[in-house]
C-alpha cells in the first residue's frame, strides 16, 4: 500500500538482559513495547533491530526500506560501528525520518547529526516530570493537552548542548526545579529528525499513553516528503551562455 510508513525501532537491549527487574518491565524490550504500539496503528509496517544482530540489524537491504527509523541506547553507544553510523547518516541525509529517544542523545548518530556534544545535566531520584506544550499547532503535539506528566523520571536539564532546534515542541520541568528541550525537530538535507527525552529504562515510560503517541505522532511527521533530494556537483547550465570577450 502506498501510503504505508515502514518503521524500524532499533534499541542496544542490553539493560534489559542484564538487570532483572528491568527485564520484568520490559519483557519483550523496549523496542518490543514500541514496536508493538506502532504495529497497531493503520497505515504502519513495524520491525524491529538490535545491536547484537548482524551489522546492528541495519544492513543496507533493512535501511533501504525503512521511512522511519527510531533509536534508543544508552550503554553501548560506543560498541555502535562506524560504518554503520555512516550508512544511518547517509539515508537520513537523502530522506529517512530519525526518532532519537532519550539517553540516544549520546548516540553516534546523534552526535553526527547535530554537531555538537550533546551534553546535559542529569539526575535519577524518580522526581515527577510535566511536558508543556510550546508548539500546539504542530503535528507532532497533535492529541496532546497544554500538558502531560510523568510521576518517576530520571532528570535531564539544561544546558542541553545542541544546535538550537528547527522546531520547539516540547519543554520538560522536573520536580527538582530544572527545565530542558524535550521535543526538538531538526531537518538535515532532506531528512527530519526528533529529539524526544522520555524513556529512562527503570521506569515504565514505554507504556504511557501520551509518551506513545508523541512517538507515533513524530512517526509521521518524520517520513520521507517524497521531493527530490540535494542536487550537487558541476551542472551544465540550463541556457546558452554567450563566450565573453
Amino acid at each position: 500500500m502506498a501510503d504505508t510508513i515502514r518503521v524500524t525501532v532499533w534499541n542496544e537491549y542490553r539493560h534489559e538482559k542484564r538487570n532483572e527487574a528491568i527485564g520484568k518491565l520490559y519483557p519483550e524490550g523496549m523496542h518490543g513495547a514500541i514496536a508493538k504500539h506502532l504495529a497497531a496503528q493503520p497505515g504502519f509496517e513495524v520491525r524491529t533491530a538490535t545491536l547484537d544482530e548482524p551489522e546492528h540489524g541495519l544492513t543496507e537491504e533493512v535501511l533501504n526500506s525503512t521511512d522511519v527509523l527510531t533509536w534508543w541506547g544508552h550503554i553501548a553507544h560506543g560498541e555502535v560501528k562506524d560504518e554503520i553510523v555512516a550508512r544511518v547518516k547517509k539515508r537520513v541525509l537523502a530522506g529517512m525520518g530519525l526518532i532519537v529517544l532519550h539517553s540516544a542523545h549520546f548516540s553516534k548518530i546523534f552526535g553526527s547529526l547535530m554537531g555538537s556534544t550533546c551534553n546535559l545535566k542529569w539526575r535519577e531520584i524518580a522526581e515527577k516530570e510535566r511536558l508543556w506544550v510550546v508548539s500546539p499547532g504542530h503535528p507532532i503535539a497533535a492529541g496532546i493537552g497544554p500538558y502531560f506528566e510523568l510521576p518517576h523520571t530520571e532528570m535531564y536539564g539544561e544546558l542541553f548542548d545542541i544546535p538550537e532546534p528547527d522546531e520547539l515542541v516540547f519543554i520538560s520541568w522536573f520536580e527538582g526545579g530544572e527545565v530542558f528541550r524535550s521535543g526538538c525537530c531538526f531537518h538535515r538535507q532532506a531528512g527530519k529528525i526528533f529529539y524526544f527525552r522520555p524513556g529512562h529504562e527503570t521506569y515504565p515510560i514505554y507504556y504511557d499513553e501520551n509518551v506513545l503517541r508523541v512517538i507515533t505522532n513524530a512517526v509521521r511527521w518524520a517520513k520521507p516528503a517524497g521531493g527530490p533530494g540535494p542536487d550537487f556537483g558541476n551542472p551544465d547550465p540550463l541556457e546558452d551562455i554567450k563566450p565573453r570577450e
